[in-house]
């Protein structure tokens, strides 16, 4: 059996521990590093090189599936696998584009992620059966009948996409800056270009869209 390195990301212990036991099951198989938000798991994921990266969806700091697009872009031949208990079509989309390799609910974890993982090392991308469904049925529906609302005009961008969930969660433009390592300025510029894209006004207005298209989670907000 050929010995897997395996990075974990997720902001619960419990899950991240159920996780790994699961994982530790199979001959050969061992969790090398531990993530408790997106931008460690970025992190671990660039120092450690795994050879698969389970990431959980609704962490702090950044995102799964933005934390899934910069490991891809830093280290592609790491598999990346994301969890998550959101069936939202949008979230799925958002995840294939970044370009997961497997895409699996939690309810599904116990049964599915030994093959998943088999199934990405392998070369293949894995979807769990129901989320085969969402997708199927995500294809198959016409243009107008998709989400009502959806961004018109000038596409956002992922540092943007950063930057509307950082809002989403609270943070200031100051913290934003900070964790960004930008001038609060440049933050200020972003936001004014998102509010303009969106045809939004109002920050409510932009925690309604980031959680109506799977930027942010209902659980990741601070108020």
């Amino acid at each position: 059996m050929k010995k897997l390195r395996i990075l974990i990301a997720d902001d619960h212990g419990l899950v991240r521990r159920g996780i790994r036991e699961v994982l530790h099951s199979r001959p050969g198989w061992r969790v090398t590093g531990e993530a408790t938000n997106g931008r460690e798991a970025v992190a671990k994921a660039i120092e450690l090189k795994p050879d698969v990266a389970v990431v959980d969806v609704g962490m702090p700091e950044l995102d799964g599936i933005e934390a899934a697009r910069q490991i891809r872009e830093s280290v592609p031949e790491i598999k990346i696998l994301v969890l998550t208990m959101n069936e939202s079509d949008s979230i799925i989309r958002r995840a294939l584009d970044a370009g997961v390799d497997g895409y699996l609910l939690k309810s599904d974890l116990t049964v599915c992620l030994p093959e998943a993982v088999e199934a990405v090392i392998a070369g293949k991308r894995f979807l769990t059966p129901k989320v085969s469904e969402i997708v199927l049925e995500g294809f198959l529906k016409p243009k107008n009948q998709h989400e009502k609302g959806e961004r018109k005009g000038t596409p956002i961008t992922p540092r943007e996409t950063e930057i509307i969930r950082l809002l989403a969660e609270g943070k200031s433009n100051k913290e934003i800056a900070s964790l960004l390592q930008i001038t609060v300025r440049t933050v200020e510029t972003h936001r004014a270009k998102i509010m303009l894209k969106l045809g939004i006004h109002s920050l409510a207005a932009l925690i309604h869209f980031a959680i109506r298209h799977g930027i942010v989670t209902m659980t990741s907000q601070t108020f």
